[in-house]
């Protein structure tokens, strides 16, 4: 299969514009975020932006393959419809919790940003597998930030 360029960095970009945003709009507040109680487990700070970067790619690289693969368009703008939708929940999730501080809403708020990532993966693995499971650690990244976001919802 010949790689589309413009395409792949469209898909890349546009998680990563959406995560850049969001760091940017909620940075002072992520400075605050370690003087906050925190659960057990909770990882280092420097280790999210990380993480985030890596997931955010991979996203990216699953949407292109959906974009450029020789499903229905009907298939294609169903599952690429969940994805932004997913994008958008992704963005405000950072801008509730850490603008907010509402960290109750911010769990629910995730809670359904996770059936959406969910639904997501799973039409893109109907479209094609691969693209599916480069969702996984997105799943379970935020399976284990909902888990953080909770515990901070108790403690603080």
């Amino acid at each position: 299969m010949k790689i589309k360029w413009k395409s792949l960095l469209v898909c890349l970009a546009l998680p990563l514009a959406v995560g850049g945003l969001s760091a940017l709009i909620t940075n002072e507040a992520m400075k605050k975020f370690g003087e906050l109680n925190q659960p057990p487990l909770s990882p280092p700070a420097w280790l999210f932006p990380v993480v985030w970067t890596i997931l955010y790619l991979l996203m990216g690289l699953a949407s292109y393959i959906v974009w450029t693969s020789p499903a229905t368009a009907e298939q294609k703008s169903g599952a690429l419809t969940l994805y932004v939708v997913q994008l958008v929940f992704n963005f405000f999730w950072s801008l509730f919790f850490f603008n907010g501080k509402v960290y109750l809403f911010s769990f629910i708020w995730l809670l359904v940003m996770e059936a959406l990532i969910v639904a997501t993966a799973i039409r893109f693995k109907n479209i094609h597998s691969c693209a599916g499971r480069l969702m996984i650690p997105y799943i379970l990244w935020v399976a284990f930030a909902a888990y953080l976001n909770f515990g901070i919802f108790l403690l603080n």
